[in-house]
This record gives C-alpha cells, structure tokens and sequence, in this order.
C-alpha cells in the first residue's frame, strides 16, 4: 500500500521513462510520503507487440474486414512470419540476445512492407561492423510496419509516442474528447485499463497523480480516470504536468470534474503535498488551502491559490527517483540513420535539470509569461553532480540528457569541472542557446567531461527575424559556436522555424540556403523543421498586434494554448514543409548539397539572396590575444616525463627541459629553459580541476612576474600554443 500512485499515460518514449514522475517522486521521499510510479506507456507497448497481443490485432482486422491497403495485405498475408520473430525482436530491442543482430542483418529473417521502401544505405550509414545499430534500424522498421497495421486496420490513434493526440490539440472546448469517452473502449484501451487495475489492486493508494505532459497523453490520461472514478470510486485522482499547465489555464468545464478531483497547475511539488494533507487528515475542503489548483466548487469549476506556502526551491526538492520503473525493458530504437537523431530514441538516458525555468527568458515565441520558463533558479555543479552520482547508483546507468530550456554555459562549465574533479565517467547531453559564451576552450572542457552532443534553437536562419524573436544570436555567430562543438567531436542538432510572422518567401527561401551550408561545412549533424505555432502564453500571442499577427479567438471552456491566426502578408507558409523536410532529410544524411534549392520544391520559389560562401567565410579565424585576468586557466592532460637538456655555446652551459606529455592515443613534447619550465610544472599541478578554486589568469600572470618579465610573450609563445592545444584551457 502507498500513498500516491503516479502515471505517466500512454505514450510518451520508447527508449526512457518520461522523468516528471521521478521529479516528482524524489520529492516526495524527502517529505516521508510514500508513492510508486509507472509508466503505463511502456507496459501497453509491451503487451501490445506481443505475439499473443498481435495474433489478436491480426484475427480482429480480419474478422472485421478491414484490411483495405496493399500495404496492410501484404503484411496480413505474411503474419505467421511477423509473429514468429516479434518477441525475438523486442527482446534484442530491449538490450537482451545481442546475437540476434546478425540474424535481423542477413535480410532474410524479417518481413518487409513499406517502411523498408526508403531503407537508407546501410554500409555507408552503419559500415561493414556496425551491427548492431543496423540491427536496431531494420528492427525499428518492422515495428513500423506493425504499427501502420494496428493504425490502418485497428485503430487510426495509435502511434508510438502519442495516442488520440488529435482529442487534446486545440481543444477549446471538451465536447468532441468527452463524446469519445461515451464510446465503447478500444483494443488498447482495453489493454491499458486492464494493466491499471491490476496495479491499482496492487498499491491501493490514496491519490492517482496522473502527470500529462503532452496532448498524445490527453485521452488515456482521462480514460484511466474515468476507470478509477467507476470501479475505485474512494480514490482521489489529479491531474498534472506539461498539458494542463500550458493549456488547462482557462478551464471553465465542470464535466471535466466527472474523471478528476482536482487539477494542479505549474511545479508540482506543493500542490501535491498539500493535497495528500488533505486526504490523510481528511479535513473539510472548506478549511482547506490550497496552490494552483481547480476543483468542482457548488458545481462550478473554481481555481484556488489561497496558501501563503512558498515553492519549494530547486535545490530542496530532493534527487529524482527512477525506482518503480521497468528500467531494463524499455525499447531502443533508430528510425534514421543519423546518430545525433537517435539520441531521443535510442539508449535509456536519466533526465535531470541545471536549473529550473530559462536563464534567457525572452524568445518571443516562448511561454516565458509561464513560471516554468519565468522563474529562473539554478543549482550548484556540487549538487547536480550529488544527484548524478546518486542517479547512478539506483539506475546502473552512467548517461544522462539534461532537459533545461537552455542549459546555462557557466552552469555547464562548472559542472564539468566538477565531473573531472570527482574523475566520474558519464555521458551527457543537453538543451542549448547558441550563444558566443560557448568557446572552443569551453567545448573542449565540456567533450572531457562526457559531453556528446547538444540542441538548440537556431529557429529561423534570417538576422532580421532572429532580433525579431529576440533570440539574442545571429546566423553567424550559431555558425561559429556549432563549429566549436563539432571540432570537438561534440554533435549538434538545431531546433528550425518557418513561418514567423512577417516572414517573407524570400526570408524563407534564404534561412534553407543558410541550413545548407551550415550541413555542408559540416557544423550541424541534425535537425528539425517546424511551423510556427501562436501560443496564448507568448509575448506574441499576448501582443499579437506588435508582431503583425491577426488571432482568431474561439470561446474557451476547456484548453488554451495554441491560437489560430492569420499573418498580415498573407503567405500560405506551409506550402514549404514537404520541402523543407525532405531536404533536411537528405542534408541529415550527407547528400544533396548540390541539388539546387527549387528542385526540392514543386512550386516556383525565388533564388536565394544568400552568398554561397557565407557560412564558410563565417568561420575564418580571427586572432584574439585579449585574455581577462579574470578568466580561469584549467589544465586537462597529465603530469609530463622531464628530461633535463644542456647545451654550451661560446663558453656558457644553458639548461632547458624536455616534457614529454602522454595522452589516451598519442604523445607530444615541449622544450622550455628550465627555469620557466620548473615554473610550469609546478603550475600545471594546480591547474588541474581536481585541484580548487580553479585559478585565474592574473593570478598565474602576477606568480610569474615576480620571477620573470612579460607574461604575455611566455603566454603566447610556442610551447604554450602547443600545451594550449592539448588541453591547457582559457575559460
């Protein structure tokens, strides 16, 4: 028996647990509350594809003669070999039996329908050794398959990481979501309730949280509640997360109180504990306090806030907590054969946060009118690390994507001199703006620490449009900062835009070009193109006017985010997406730079205005012998083998040191006079990150100094360029 049960509803993610529940759970161990989470996604997609599951779905479309396309024939007629190898495939999927890998790469063991029509080169996208990968690929197609099956012939909601997501975007009123839980109960509806039930007879708790952070969790999210309120009619269910806060904010539907008791909005932490106090003291609502919370009032929807109880900070909230989840039997996958792509599929990643909300805060498309993006608040390196390490300890898993809206660089650089410091081997990632405080310097610290690969917003490559979003970076400057990472060996994926307001045919036309060369030079590695959507949060959609927008508003009784809205030039911006998208597609994969950009399009688009060189000559290095004396000096390579060196010359012995310096694949020396030598190796020493605080430039500049003249000739000089090279940073 618990507490507090929470679940997070069909679907989110294959590969890795969504961590709201973690967060939250965390949370709650610190307050002594008890609670168990699950992800009933991943335990419906495993009972789904399931050879018992599957022989069901295939006499079902059969009996009910649904099977219309070729497509779903073809799969139909060959489903004793889709069954054969279905439990074997999600088991390899799964990490388990590696060596059915070489079996799903002879092309001989799986059957093919129409995902596999596109299949990429596989030698040039996996090589002649890279099978398991291959394997995943081939793997995740079959799925694929499977799924356009179920779509086509059992039910057109399904999707892997969504379901009915229609039901929650743009639903201003409840009518049409509230009408299809008056209808009978699908196949995985069926699946679903029956996996909750058990689980409820299991934990008996006093409170359901149901966390729905996306629309594609909207229906089942109320299908559970609509459960629970039947057949446990004692339980108290809520509703939280990612949806409700954005979307939920202008509720005014009473019949949404027939499924839940109570909806909370923003950080949940609060609200949460002030609810299980309410149940476990069983006080009358009436002398009750609640924050940020709806609940049926004389059957009105009323919204409460009445505590003076601050929240919680993001350093008292405690360590997420993976515990519950069935960690070892989520799904990797690889739907492109792209490596920086299938990071948000492939690999069981623990999810943390550097700091709560945004440190940048003024993207104009942004909900920074929101406490989860308003409120900034940053924890220590020290204590992120804590939680890294203690993550660890629970998961046996070592990689982690930190999911900020944009993780902070001094932040990331303090937590990668923590990660060096504690010698911790970790693989990581995270959300960033591309801003110039990311050096060349700075991405060689990040690589040593464990970082992989990053994301950010170039959104709409066009210098007038970017001031116009107020994203507080230009197309050249993204160049230069992505070059930094990727000559670190550190991939990049850039979130892209099309559609801004006030965004010209032109203004499009010229942000691809820009995307082609930034892929051509090879300082991206992925990306994604998305249409511009009016959120009611933004700066935009509160002051459309400014911005050349024309909102057109519906009557709001249930959600309220997405707006729709006509842009004063009038332009049909979605005639771009296929071309877009499918040249990325290819850009992604290393090919079609030279396809010229209308040949991607099936209208008459303009020539681009943009110089064919621009990103190219963005990139040239300019020299900068300007260094703060406040900047931080961090060695990262090993101490050197010192062999002593004389040399006469007209009667006069010069001494000098030889250093021999060791690295994982290679070795380099420096010779230096043996006084400035000695002085260096002694320094070098102090300048590991192991050692603290990490000292400053002027401070290495005044110890020098006091025994030698010019610090800045020894700083440039070319022993020290070279050392600067392997690993002596300027942060």
């Amino acid at each position: 028996m618990k507490d507090l049960l929470l679940i997070t509803p069909p679907f989110t993610q294959l590969n890795t647990p969504y961590p709201a529940t973690a967060y939250l759970k965390g949370f709650l161990n610190t307050k002594g509350i008890s609670s168990y989470q699950m992800d009933l996604g991943i335990e419906v997609i495993l009972e789904l594809f399931s050879k018992p599951a599957f022989s069901v779905i295939f006499e079902m479309a059969f009996e009910n003669n649904t099977i219309l396309s070729e497509n779903s024939k073809r799969i139909y007629a060959l489903k004793d070999e889709y069954l054969k190898v279905l439990d074997d495939v999600i088991r390899f999927l799964q990490g388990n039996n590696p060596t059915f890998a070489r079996q799903i790469c002879s092309k001989q063991c799986l059957p093919q329908a129409s995902r596999f029509d596109q299949l990429d080169d596989l030698e040039w996208a996996f090589g002649s050794m890279g099978m398991q990968d291959q394997a995943k690929h081939l793997a995740t197609l079959f799925l694929e398959d499977l799924s356009d099956f179920v779509i086509e012939c059992i039910d057109d909601n399904f999707g892997f990481s969504r379901y009915a997501e229609r039901l929650g975007m743009s639903a201003n009123a409840f009518d049409e979501l509230y009408d299809s839980l008056q209808q009978d109960l699908t196949f995985i509806d069926d699946i679903t309730l029956q996996i909750l039930e058990s689980k409820l007879e299991e934990i008996q708790p006093k409170i359901v949280c149901l966390s729905v952070p996306f629309p594609g969790n909207l229906y089942s999210a109320f299908r559970c509640a609509q459960f629970i309120k039947s057949n446990f009619p004692t339980i108290v269910v809520e509703m939280g997360g990612g949806f409700p806060n954005t979307e939920l904010r202008s509720l005014t539907d009473a019949r949404v109180f027939e499924f839940f008791d109570y909806i909370t909005l923003d950080d949940g932490e609060r609200p949460i504990e002030l609810l299980h106090d309410l149940v476990s003291n069983e006080k009358p609502l009436s002398d009750f306090q609640f924050k940020r919370t709806f609940l049926l009032e004389d059957g009105k929807v009323t919204y409460k806030n009445n505590t003076n109880l601050p929240d919680y900070k993001h350093s008292e909230v405690g360590t997420p907590d993976y515990s519950d989840l069935l960690l070892d039997q989520y799904i990797s996958v690889i739907e492109i054969a792209n490596p920086m792509h299938s990071l948000w599929s492939d690999g069981r990643w623990n999810k943390l946060t550097m700091a709560h909300g945004c440190y940048w805060g003024k993207c104009t498309f942004c909900d920074i009118s929101l406490d989860y993006i308003k409120v900034y608040e940053p924890i220590t390196a020290k204590l992120l690390v804590d939680r890294m390490e203690a993550i660890i300890a629970q998961t046996g898993e070592n990689g982690f994507h930190f999911v900020d809206e944009a993780a902070p660089p001094s932040l990331m650089k303090a937590l990668a001199l923590e990660i060096l410091k504690r010698e911790l081997s970790v693989t990581w990632w995270a959300n960033i703006r591309f801003e110039k405080n990311f050096t060349n310097n700075l991405c060689v610290l990040l690589k040593q620490s464990g970082c992989i690969a990053v994301s950010g917003g170039l959104e709409v490559a066009s210098d007038r449009l970017l001031k116009l979003i107020d994203k507080g970076v230009t197309v050249e400057q993204v160049a230069q900062v992505t070059r930094h990472f990727t000559e670190n060996n550190i991939m990049v994926h850039a979130y892209l835009m099309y559609g801004y307001p006030t965004q010209s045919i032109q203004e499009t036309v010229d942000s691809l070009e820009m995307v082609r060369q930034l892929f051509e030079v090879g300082v991206l590695q992925s990306g994604f193109w998305h249409q511009f959507a009016l959120t009611a949060h933004s700066p935009i959609g509160l002051n459309p006017s400014d911005y050349g927008v024309i909102p057109h508003y519906n009557d709001i009784s249930f959600a309220n985010n997405d707006v729709a809205f006509s842009d004063v030039k009038g332009i049909d911006h979605a005639q771009f997406s296929d071309g877009l998208k499918t040249s990325l597609f290819n850009y992604m994969h290393g090919i079609g730079f030279d396809i010229p950009l209308q040949d991607w399009f099936n209208f008459d688009i303009p020539d681009t205005t943009i110089d064919p060189d621009f990103i190219y000559d963005s990139l040239q290095d300019v020299p900068n012998f300007n260094t703060k004396p406040t900047a931080k000096i961090v060695w990262l390579g090993h101490q050197p083998e010192v062999e002593e060196l004389t040399k006469t010359k007209r009667g006069q012995t010069y001494s000098s040191l030889k250093l021999t310096f060791y690295e994982k694949t290679d070795s380099f020396q420096i010779v230096i006079g043996k006084a400035k030598g000695e002085w260096l190796l002694n320094w070098l020493l102090q300048l590991s990150p192991a050692q603290a605080p990490v000292k400053s430039y002027g401070v290495l500049k005044t110890s020098f100094e006091t025994q030698f003249d010019d610090f800045e000739l020894f700083w440039f000089s070319k022993p020290l360029q070279i050392l600067k090279a392997h690993g002596l940073l300027v942060l």
